[in-house]
Order: C-alpha cells, then structure tokens, then sequence
C-alpha cells in the first residue's frame, strides 16, 4: 500500500514539473510577443531619436524570452527522464 501511495507521489511531481515547464515555454513566447510589439513601435522611436531605448528593450526582452524558454525545456525534459 505504502509503495502505490509513493508511486502516486511520484507521478504527482513529475506532472507538476511538466506543467511548469509548458508554463514557463508559454510565458517565453509570450514575452517574445510583446518583444514584437516593442519591434513593431521601434520606427516611431527612431523618429524621435530614442532608438538606444528602444534597441535595449528589444535586446533585454528577448534574452527573457530565450531563458523562459530554456528552463521551460529543461524542466519538461527533466520530468520526462524521470
């Protein structure tokens, strides 16, 4: 009995770790997509002469992004090994 309540345990983890790693992927995406927005305004900015602002916040979005998407992965394929 105790081993079929440990298992249940187990596979409670695992599925937690999953859902946290499409969770993370999600919200990488997410970020990319407004990192496209920011990139859809960049000619405005260029205009008024704020492009370095505008350039950095692209750059320090996407890097978010990348990282959210990295340790989502990570965490999806840690669970599944499991």
């Amino acid at each position: 009995m105790s081993s079929k309540a440990h298992q249940q345990v187990a596979m409670t983890g695992i599925e937690e770790k999953r859902e946290t790693g499409a969770s993370l992927i999600f919200l990488g995406l997410a970020v990319w997509v407004v990192d496209f927005l920011v990139l859809f305004f960049l000619p405005s900015g260029i205009k008024l002469g704020r492009q370095a602002t505008f350039l950095n916040i692209i750059l320090a979005l996407g890097v978010l992004g990348l990282a959210l998407l990295i340790i989502g992965y990570r965490a999806r394929g840690k669970s599944s090994a499991e």
